[in-house]
């Protein structure tokens, strides 16, 4: 079962996410990094490092589909589609997109840039807000074996875990969300997650996968 990590959200921090209902959108965007930070305030040292780098993922996730906007290699219709077509003879089921090919150019190189910055870090991924993951981690995309049991573990890719932590991941506009879950391959992980936009839309999110590691 998940389990939901507590955060001590301190008065002034509670005082900050009241006003990002009430304040224009420039306002808005500094009170909620200042939440975000207030909030962090109160986290372990690897749950803050974790933290910064879910955020500058987040950040240059939105860049890079951004930049096929701009470039008109998509449209926002497609992004915001959420139109998924089924891959034949997957088990799990998996699923192309209109788009997941510029994720496999552009994307996958931010994760494994996430990935190789703490031996800790399990998986580092982009989903959208169903859950759909159009490009993980190079070493879980190996080509399909046929071996359930093996392509399970080696070849995550193009799947929409819609579990209840990967949806509370995908669909949480919260500044971050810390989870302790256990994976379908058995492992307890620590999954942090940071809301991603595209154009002032809720698009989904980035998740970062890592193993606790405990204080002493």
């Amino acid at each position: 079962m998940t389990r939901l990590a507590t955060l001590a959200v301190r008065p002034a921090a509670a005082l900050l996410l009241a006003a990002l209902l009430l304040a224009p959108a420039a306002a808005r965007a500094q009170a909620k990094g200042a939440a975000a930070d207030a909030l962090a305030e109160g986290l372990p040292p690897q749950e803050r490092e974790m933290l910064q780098l879910a955020q500058d993922f987040a950040r240059r996730c939105g860049d890079a589909m951004e930049g096929w906007l701009q470039k008109q290699e998509t449209s926002p219709e497609r992004l915001l589609s959420f139109l998924y077509f089924p891959m034949p003879k997957t088990d799990p089921p998996k699923y192309t997109t209109d788009w997941d090919k510029l994720s496999d150019r552009d994307v996958q190189p931010i994760e494994e840039a996430v990935l190789g910055k703490s031996a800790a870090i399990v998986f580092a991924v982009l989903v959208d807000k169903n859950g759909y993951l159009p490009t993980h981690n190079v070493r879980y995309s190996m080509p399909l074996t046929g071996n359930l049991a093996a392509d399970l573990v080696n070849n995550r890719t193009k799947r929409i875990f819609n579990d209840k932590t990967g949806l509370a991941a995908a669909r949480s506009v919260a500044p971050f969300l810390v989870q302790r879950y256990q994976r379908d391959t058995g492992e307890t992980m620590v999954d942090l997650s940071v809301p991603v936009m595209l154009r002032g839309e809720h698009w989904g999110a980035v998740r970062i996968g890592y193993r606790a590691i405990e204080a002493k």
